[in-house]
C-alpha cells in the first residue's frame, strides 16, 4: 500500500488564494522598504555553523536546525565522542552547517564579506524565509518568512524614529488600525540589572522578563531564581513589573528608578528623544506604548528594542520587531560598526489580516475573463481575442477543452471568472463574440473586429 504523503510539522503547503494574499502583503512591505531608500539582498538558505552559534543566546542556539555533513559523516566520529551520546560534542563532529535562524546574523556577516564593496550608511532589505526547531503552534512555524530592513553605519537615533515611521506607513497601507508598537531599551535592562544588584546575571534577568506576558509574573519570579537572581533584587525590580501611565509618565518613573545608573539613564534619554520626535512629525496607524519589560531575547541587540503587537482583541503573538545593535560585525571581525532594524512578521500579519477581513476582494481574483471552448475553429479565434486582452493586461484564458460547457461554467464560477466569453460556430460566422456577467447574469454582444469596445468597459 502506497505511503501516505506528508510534509514536516510545522510547515505548510499554501494554496494559489494564499500566495496571492502572501504576495500581497510583501508587496506592500517591498513597496515602503523601497519608499524609505531600502536596496534588496539575498543570502543562502544555509551558512557556516560557526556564523550562527552563540548569536542568539543558549535558547536561541537550541533552536538552530543544523544539516548533517554529506557522505558516511558518521564514520568520521571518534570512539570516545561516538559513545559519549552528548549531542554538543558530536554535532561539530558530523555538522558544518546549518538552516538560517534569521536574517540579521547572515546580513552582519555580508556586510563583513562585501565591506569593500558597499557605501556606509547601508540601507539593506530582505525578504526571504527562516527555520527554528520551535514547537509548532498559531503563528509560530518551523519555517517561516522574514522581511527585514537594517541600517549599518550610522549611531544617529533618527533611524529608530524612521523605522518607527516605515511600520506605521505599512500597516495604514494594509489598512491595519489599532497596532501597538511597544519600545524599551537594552541600556534601560541594563541598568534595571545594575541598580536591583543583578548586574553578573544580566541575560538570565532580561531572558526571563521577556516571558512575563508568556508565562505570568510567578512564573518569571520562580525562573529568575533559579537562575541565581536573589529575592531580594526580584523584589526591588517589582514595581517595574506593572507600571501605569502614558510613554512619559512611564518614562519618568523609570528614570527616578534609574538615577543611579549612569548606563540606564543613558537608555531612557534615547526613549524621550524617540518620543519626542515622533510627537512633531507623527506615526500615523500606531499606538506607541513604553514596555519596561520588553527584552527581545537575542543577545546582540545594544539599544533601543521594539516589539509589534496585533490590534487588541485578536490573539496573536508579535506582528514585527527590531532593535539596535551597536557591534554585530564586531563578532566577524569588523568593530566599530553600529547597526538598527526590523522585522515585519509575514505569517502572523497574514493571520490578523484574515481574521479582521482586511485583504481587499481583488486579490482572490485570479483570471478576469475565460473563453468557452466550442472546437479548433472557435479556439483558433478565442485565442486571437485572448491575445489582444493579455496585451491590454487583462488576465484571460481558455479552456483547454471542447467539453460540456456546463462543465466549463462550473469551472469559471469556481475560479470566481467575473467575465465569460462565448464563440461558438454561430458567433463566428457573425463575428461577434458574447460576454456573459457571471454576477450579474446579464449579456452582452460585441464585435470580434473591434474588441476595444469591450476593453473600454471592463
Amino acid at each position: 500500500m502506497p505511503q501516505k504523503p506528508a510534509i514536516p510539522k510545522g510547515t505548510r503547503d499554501f494554496s494559489p488564494r494564499e500566495v496571492a494574499r502572501r504576495n500581497y502583503i510583501i508587496e506592500t512591505i517591498r513597496k515602503y522598504f523601497k519608499i524609505y531608500g531600502f536596496l534588496p539582498i539575498e543570502t543562502p538558505a544555509m551558512e557556516n555553523m560557526d556564523t550562527l552559534m552563540g548569536k542568539y543566546g543558549e535558547e536561541g542556539d537550541r533552536l538552530i536546525f543544523k544539516i548533517l555533513n554529506s557522505g558516511d559523516f558518521i564514520s568520521k566520529v571518534d570512539d570516545v565522542t561516538y559513545s559519549s551520546k552528548s549531542s554538543k560534542s558530536l554535532t561539530p563532529k558530523i555538522s558544518e552547517k546549518a538552516l538560517r535562524y534569521d536574517l540579521t546574523v547572515p546580513f552582519a556577516r555580508y556586510v563583513v564579506m562585501h565591506q569593500n564593496e558597499i557605501d556606509f550608511p547601508f540601507k539593506r532589505y530582505q525578504i526571504q524565509p527562516v527555520w527554528r526547531a520551535d514547537r509548532p503552534q498559531k503563528g509560530r512555524f518551523r519555517e517561516f518568512y522574514q522581511c527585514d530592513a537594517d541600517v549599518v553605519g550610522p549611531k544617529s537615533m533618527w533611524q529608530e524614529v524612521e523605522f518607527i515611521q516605515l511600520y506605521g506607513a505599512v500597516f495604514s497601507d494594509l489598512n491595519l488600525q489599532g497596532v501597538q508598537l511597544k519600545l524599551n531599551n537594552r541600556k534601560v535592562l541594563s541598568g534595571i540589572a545594575e541598580v536591583i544588584g543583578a548586574k553578573n546575571h544580566l541575560v538570565n534577568f532580561t531572558v526571563a522578563l521577556d516571558k512575563l506576558d508568556k508565562i505570568g509574573r510567578e512564573a518569571v519570579i520562580k525562573e529568575m531564581q533559579e537562575k541565581g537572581i536573589t529575592p531580594e533584587a526580584i523584589e526591588k525590580a517589582r514595581p517595574l513589573f506593572s507600571l501605569t501611565g502614558n510613554p512619559a509618565e512611564k518614562l519618568n518613573k523609570i528614570k527616578d528608578f534609574l538615577s543611579d545608573s549612569e548606563i540606564g539613564l543613558e537608555g531612557v534619554e534615547e526613549l524621550y528623544f524617540i518620543f519626542n520626535s515622533l510627537d512633531t512629525l507623527g506615526a500615523p496607524g500606531l499606538h506607541l506604548e513604553i514596555d519596561v519589560t520588553l527584552a527581545r531575547g537575542l543577545n546582540y541587540y545594544t539599544g533601543t528594542i521594539m516589539e509589534v503587537a496585533a490590534p487588541e482583541g485578536v490573539k496573536m503573538g508579535s506582528i514585527g520587531g527590531g532593535g539596535r545593535y551597536d557591534d554585530l560585525t564586531g563578532i566577524f571581525g569588523l568593530k566599530g560598526v553600529s547597526g538598527v532594524g526590523i522585522s515585519f512578521g509575514l505569517d502572523r500579519i497574514y493571520l490578523v489580516l484574515e481574521e479582521l477581513g482586511l485583504f481587499p476582494e481583488a486579490i482572490d481574483q485570479t483570471l478576469d475573463v475565460l473563453c468557452i471552448n466550442f472546437g479548433e475553429e472557435e479556439a483558433m479565434q478565442s485565442l486571437k481575442l485572448i491575445k489582444k486582452l493579455r496585451e491590454n493586461g487583462i488576465k484571460a484564458d481558455l479552456y483547454p477543452q471542447n467539453t460540456k460547457m456546463q462543465k466549463q461554467m462550473k469551472y469559471a464560477n469556481n475560479r470566481g471568472v467575473p467575465y465569460v466569453i462565448i464563440i461558438g460556430e454561430q458567433e463566428l460566422n457573425q463575428g461577434i463574440f458574447v460576454v456573459k456577467d457571471m454576477q450579474k447574469g446579464t449579456q452582452k454582444t460585441y464585435q470580434l473586429q473591434d474588441p476595444d469596445v469591450f476593453l473600454s468597459e471592463l
